[in-house]
């Protein structure tokens, strides 16, 4: 395929692929190779056709103007990738009911907060998988100081996640008696039941910008986003994920991810892509 073809509709030159690709690093981490030029040209003439621009030269300019904020927001969520569901890769859940949580909850029993974290929720599934786990080990969890935090780069995922709306296909993995446990059963399909909601929050977030919380956490999730990034931000990634996790703490990541670079001597290999903070100390990455 050359610099200037396009799967169908306006063709996009290598200068305009590169500026956008650029600018896909700059706000997510992101890496848009070449290959993926078929993919991004796919989604984005969609953008092309509700803007009402001719080619993506005028997409480029309209990227450098007044609302150029609010349209790189919607060319993030053009090219994220959101591909999840309940309980997937289920032995993380099987870990964290049957090795992780059992201290943590004692504790939490006592008084000791307690925080959960999915990092790049997508639609949701996973932290109401998160949820559905913690309670089932802590069904008082609620009156205690504990919450699930989740978050997502795309603001439309995130919303999404929020609403705790499912159809009927995307509950398929949850066992029927947990889905009648935790979920109402609704016309579009299934509503996720305040008892769990009132333990997450919902937020937008990007995980290669400054995080707006100061406390650590118990237990991070965070699979299947790091294979997006380059090798220095992936390892940037996993400091701060070291740095956010308690002395004891849990990271699950994704089954093609490995976790490597400068967090490696502050984790022990805890199980199949989980990772166990150990208690060194982190020191700061340099400027």
């Amino acid at each position: 395929m050359s610099a200037a073809t396009s799967v169908s509709g306006p063709t996009l030159s290598a200068p305009q692929f590169r500026k956008i690709a650029d600018l896909l690093y700059h706000d997510s981490g992101i890496v848009l190779t070449e290959a993926k030029r078929s993919l991004l040209i796919a989604r984005l003439n969609k953008r092309l056709r509700a803007l009402n621009l001719a080619d993506y030269g005028a997409y480029c300019s309209h990227l450098d103007g007044p609302d150029a904020a609010t349209e790189r927001r919607h060319l993030l969520s053009a090219l994220t990738t959101n591909v999840t569901a309940f309980f997937r890769e289920n032995h993380h859940f099987r870990s964290m009911a049957v090795d992780v949580l059992p201290p943590m909850i004692r504790e939490a029993r006592q008084g000791r907060r307690l925080r959960l974290w999915s990092a790049a929720c997508s639609s949701g599934e996973e932290a109401y998988s998160i949820a559905i786990t913690l309670l089932e080990a802590f069904p008082e969890a609620a009156q205690k100081d504990v919450l699930i935090l989740a978050t997502d780069i795309d603001p439309l995922m995130v919303e999404r996640a929020k609403s705790g709306l499912y159809g009927a296909d995307a509950m398929q993995p949850v066992p029927p008696a947990l889905r009648d446990k935790y979920f109402a059963t609704i016309d579009a399909g299934f509503e996720a039941l305040p008892a769990m909601r009132r333990l997450m929050r919902f937020a937008e977030l990007n995980l290669h910008h400054s995080w707006p919380f100061t406390g650590h956490f118990d237990v991070i999730f965070c699979r299947n986003a790091a294979i997006y990034f380059d090798g220095p931000a992936r390892q940037r990634l996993w400091h701060h994920f070291g740095q956010a996790l308690v002395p004891g703490g849990s990271l699950y990541i994704g089954h093609s991810e490995r976790l490597d670079g400068s967090a490696c001597p502050y984790f022990e290999i805890a199980g199949t892509t989980h990772y166990r903070r150990n208690d060194l100390p982190i020191p700061a990455l340099p400027a």
